[in-house]
């Protein structure tokens, strides 16, 4: 496990890191700048994430259980992970009390499933949400081991104020997602949460041990007949990269929506938890009769995609719909630039006047820059700048400029290209 994902590097002072994470912290809530602060950058763009989708820095815990008791026991008792919890509590809960620590098992979207542990920190969790039934996703509790582990599909350390929501950083995880031993598929998540020493290499590497007999359990259980083998999940695509209207795929099929239609289907698909009308008004910029216009146009949408896919109170997907900007990012996550640039044909939604839109595109447009400048993969920057939509990004026209060796005919092309642009 590399510094990048575990909390303490080799050598490094856990007090300094606490500090060095502390300041960034109120630099980043105070002024929104990241750079140059001593942070890792698995923190740095999950602090990022946190903010633009809505997280409170001051409070942002989950509130009412993201599953209600009666839903929650039901839905437990059908979960894969279920049968394989034996093996969590053999393996981490039976030694809880004494280490001072809480296990905690979520499923994929990160909703808590068991809490267990020492009773007293078991309730000093649930005190900031930290609960069966909670949604401990990004989108919903900023920064988090579980939350940004499933984010990003590895084993992660979130330390005390690497936190994005201050009530949490009293506290430090550990935490890696399940897969699937047959498709590979998240199935949900271990984290381990409690005192600093959690955020210690030996809980990480604790946790990933479980997880490991926990595959290898799910795989035998399979092979005696007791678990079904897997079923292919559904996918339900939505494209705006590169487009006006936004094509939806399920196993139905495909169906190219309207501009307005393309835009609240992303806003949804970017939270999960679901958006009310107002809230929904004022990230599509609706002024005049905005409320009814968010309804009248919710209702159609409804209507078109039917009851199963779309709730009200608060508007909300009831399926997961993933999005092909989602697929750039977890390109630019996993440090793959190449396959980002090729999985990005162009900007998101690039008419949408949408404020929340509008931002989310400068989002990912500016960390993709911000990837394949630091890169310096010649290649991968002359790509972007031949593009027609970047003709005219002259940072981007210097950077690949730079990045070809002196002399050569591509560089002396867009030296031409940049002074041109400069007149």
């Amino acid at each position: 496990m590399t510094a990048l994902y575990g909390a303490w590097p080799s050598g490094s002072d856990p007090a300094v890191l606490r500090r060095d994470a502390a300041r960034a912290h109120e630099r980043f809530l105070t002024t929104g700048a990241l750079s140059g602060l001593p942070l890792r950058d698995v923190v740095r763009d999950s602090w990022r994430r946190s903010r633009s989708r809505g997280v409170d820095p001051e409070t942002g815990c989950p509130g009412a259980a993201a599953l209600a008791a009666p839903e929650l026991r039901d839905y437990r008792l059908g979960h894969p992970l279920a049968a394989v919890l034996p093996v969590i509590r053999r393996l981490l809960v039976d030694s809880a009390q004494e280490d001072d620590q809480v296990v905690a098992v979520g499923d994929a979207r990160a909703r808590l499933l068991w809490v267990e542990g020492a009773p007293a920190l078991v309730a000093r969790a649930e005190r900031i949400g930290f609960a069966e039934g909670a949604d401990w996703s990004e989108a919903a509790a900023g920064t988090n081991a579980p939350g940004t582990a499933l984010a990003l599909g590895r084993p992660l350390q979130i330390y005390a104020s690497e936190h994005f929501s201050r009530p949490v950083q009293a506290w430090s995880c550990s935490a890696a997602p399940v897969r699937d031993p047959d498709t590979g598929a998240i199935l949900g998540v271990v984290d381990l949460t409690g005192g600093d020493h959690i955020a210690a290499p030996h809980a990480l590497a604790l946790v990933r041990a479980t997880v490991a007999a926990v595959e290898a359990e799910l795989r035998l259980l399979r092979l005696q007949g007791v678990l079904p083998a897997p079923r292919a999940q559904a996918v339900r695509l939505l494209e705006v990269l590169g487009r006006d209207r936004a094509r939806l795929t399920t196993p139905n099929g495909s169906l190219e929506l309207s501009p307005r239609h393309s835009e609240i289907l992303y806003l949804l698909a970017r939270h999960p938890r679901g958006l009310t009308a107002d809230a929904l008004a004022v990230r599509l910029h609706e002024q005049d009769g905005a409320l009814v216009t968010v309804r009248a146009e919710m209702s159609r949408l409804r209507r078109l995609l039917g009851p199963a896919l779309l709730a009200s109170r608060p508007y909300r997907l009831l399926l997961p719909v993933t999005t092909d900007a989602d697929a750039v990012r977890a390109h630019l996550t996993h440090g793959s630039p190449a396959q980002a640039l090729a999985a990005y044909p162009g900007p998101l939604l690039p008419r949408s006047l949408s404020p929340a839109v509008a931002e989310a595109r400068d989002e990912l447009a500016c960390e993709l820059r911000r990837v394949l400048r630091r890169h310096a993969d010649p290649g991968l920057l002359l790509e972007w700048t031949e593009r027609p939509d970047n003709d005219d990004d002259l940072e981007m026209l210097q950077a690949a400029a730079e990045a070809l060796p002196p002399g050569s005919p591509r560089a002396l092309v867009l030296r031409t290209r940049l002074e041109r642009a400069l007149r």
